[in-house]
Parts: structure tokens; sequence; C-alpha cells
């Protein structure tokens, strides 16, 4: 008759794959993808080396879902930006959350961003970016509908913008250096590039 896991088994495999996860989490904020190496990573989670590789195969298997995680986070802030408020005021305050939220933990938002890394982890990049991207351009279409902005290309503006976001944030999460002033202009950036109607413009 073959072995069949019980519940039991099937739990601890679970929670012991979500302690690795916890534990690569926690290892990207501190030092990067760099410092993220398996054993590291296997020794933060109080498991062997030979543990970790049955339940990811490979450092990259494992980042591209730390990478997913982490990055849904961010993206789940963003898109939990109030609906109340104007789409201006909406997008700056996400621009902001962003900027900041970045600039707290520098180690981590470099890997997310810009940190040199196995192309399976590139990939779920690209993925994040596309859906920041996509949470933008919901908001520049409900300006647009509401008639806050202008009709334009949504999805381009958006994605310019969160290209904007990421390549000024660059420089300063390499160096850890934090700044109010960087996050107002990133914000500015975003509020200036908004397509707002006259009305709007001359309230």
């Amino acid at each position: 008759m073959p072995y069949r896991p019980t519940e039991r088994t099937e739990a601890r495999k679970a929670a012991t794959r979500e302690r690795i996860v916890a534990a690569a989490l926690d290892q990207l904020a501190e030092g990067g993808y760099a410092s993220a190496g398996v054993q590291a990573v296997a020794a933060r989670a109080g498991v062997a080396t030979g543990t970790l590789y049955k339940h990811f195969p490979s450092k990259a298997d494992l980042f591209a879902e730390v990478f997913r995680r982490a990055s849904q986070r961010e993206v789940d802030v963003l898109a939990g930006m109030s609906h109340d408020l104007p789409v201006a005021e909406r997008l700056a305050a996400g621009a902001e959350a962003f900027a900041r939220r970045a600039l707290a933990e520098p180690a981590r938002a470099w890997a997310l961003l810009a940190e040199p890394v196995d192309p399976a982890v590139e990939a779920e990049r690209l993925v994040f970016r596309r859906a920041y991207r996509d949470v933008f351009a919901a908001a520049l279409a409900e300006g647009v509908e509401s008639g806050e902005l202008r009709p334009h290309d949504t999805e381009t503006l958006a994605a310019a913008l969160v290209g904007a976001i990421a390549e000024a944030l660059v420089g300063p999460l390499s160096s850890h250096t934090k700044s109010d002033a960087l996050v107002v202009t990133i914000v500015d950036i975003c509020v200036n590039a908004l397509p707002t109607t006259e009305a709007r413009v001359a309230a």
C-alpha cells in the first residue's frame, strides 16, 4: 500500500517551509540578496541545508517565492490606499508610502528594485513592477472617469511613474541614504506628471 502523508505530517512540512521563507525574508531585509546564501538562510530558519533543499531546489527557487511575498506586501499597501481620496492625493500618498518604506529598509528595497539577482528572481521583479503599474493605472483610469484627469494613456503613464520612483530610489538605497527632501521630490514628480483638467489646475 503506497505511503500517504498524514495531515499532521503535511502541516509540519508546511510550517517548515514557512519558517524557511520567513528566514529568507529576514535575511533579505538585513543584508540583501548577496548575503542570503542557502546555508545562511537554513541556519537562520533552524533547519539543515538538506531540509531547505527538500522544499526549494535552489536559491533561485527560494527567492522567487520570497520576492513574490515581499513584492505583494508592497503592492497591497498601495492598493489599500483609501478610494475616498482624490486620485492625485491617493497617488501622492502611494508614492510617499513606497519611498518611505523603501528608505526604512534599504537592503530589502535594494534587493527588490535593483540588486543583481538570478533570472528566476528577476522575472518576479518584473511581475512586481507590472503589478505596481497596474495599481497606478487603475487609479489613473478612475481619475479620468471622475473628471479629475484628462483622458490619456493610463498604462504608459503608470509605467513611467513606477520607473521614475524606482530610479530615483536606486542611488539612495545603494548608499543607505535617507532624505525627507528625496521623498518630497518623488511625490512632486508624480503629482506634476498627472494630466489634470483645466478646472483642477485653476482650483
